[in-house]
């Protein structure tokens, strides 16, 4: 009979997802998540094949919580939708720093590149809002997107230290000027 583990897999993601928040992504090693457990990496490695696992484990942990700071900005109703999208994305990169790093500044050479899952609500939303064709919604949202990043980015970097507030004034200022820029291409 092989050996009971005293860890689930939740609980070793868990306590991964804890140390990445804490040391970064390349804090997470089998030594660094045992002495976390207080344990050797034996239950580790008995749930899990290797650390790739493990670290993709946490990936998509961390995917998961982003997903939740879209989905409660956007349901909170303090901005319209559109905005509460890069608002969530700006309020993890604050509040989230290393996981907002693992998740969109790290290397992805050699990686394919999949459309978050947020773009299903977002897409709809700028073309309703805009009145542009699924294609051009979908370029401003890269244009926007872009500048989002950008907050998003210096923010996690401590280079900006921006209140929220100034985050959404700034936000509807590329909003709106992208909007005309876009509408006035379409003659609307």
């Amino acid at each position: 009979m092989p050996p009971k583990f005293k860890f689930t897999r939740e609980e070793i993601t868990s306590a991964a997802l804890d140390l990445t928040r804490k040391q970064g992504p390349d804090g997470l090693t089998a030594r660094a998540l045992a002495e976390v457990l207080g344990s050797s990496v034996k239950p580790i490695f008995g749930l899990f094949k290797n650390m790739e696992e493990v670290q993709d484990a946490v990936h998509n942990a961390a995917e998961d919580l982003y997903q939740s700071y879209l989905t409660e900005d956007m349901a909170a109703g303090k901005y319209p939708p559109y905005k509460a999208s890069g608002m969530g994305y700006i309020r993890f990169a604050r509040e989230e720093k290393e996981l907002f790093k693992l998740l969109f500044m790290s290397d992805r050479m050699g990686q394919p590149v999949k459309p978050g899952k947020e773009l299903d609500v977002i897409i709809p939303l700028i073309m309703q809002n805009t009145g542009l064709s699924r294609e051009k919604a979908e370029r401003f949202h890269l244009e926007m997107w872009i500048f989002v990043h950008g907050i998003a980015s210096m923010i996690a970097t401590a280079y900006l230290d921006w209140e929220m507030e100034t985050v959404s004034e700034v936000l509807t200022d590329a909003y709106l000027g992208l909007k005309a820029r876009f509408c006035d291409r379409e003659g609307q």
